[in-house]
């Protein structure tokens, strides 16, 4: 049991979330961004104005996205359970 293989599967771990948190919150930051900029050339200050266009396109990408996410998911599972003799002997 050597510290090189838990730092490999933590890096694995970590690699995946960060490529799947990002699959879903990068539209909603760019239509964030759409929608201050809008906001700021029609000098409109409201705060929940960006709430509902943001919420829409989370869940679009979460929708669109799903199968690719399993995926993802899928494949990192299966890295893990294929690294266990390595962790175990």
């Amino acid at each position: 049991m050597e510290p090189e293989v838990f730092v490999d599967v933590f890096r694995l771990a970590l690699g995946q979330v960060v490529i799947l948190v990002s699959a879903a919150i990068i539209p909603s930051l760019l239509v964030g961004l759409v929608v201050s900029i809008f906001q700021a050339a029609t000098s409109i200050n409201e705060q929940t104005l960006s709430f509902l266009p943001r919420l829409l396109v989370t869940l679009a990408s979460l929708i669109f996205a799903g199968h690719w996410f399993t995926e993802k998911l899928m494949e990192l599972f299966f890295t893990m359970v294929d690294m266990i003799p390595q962790v175990v002997g």
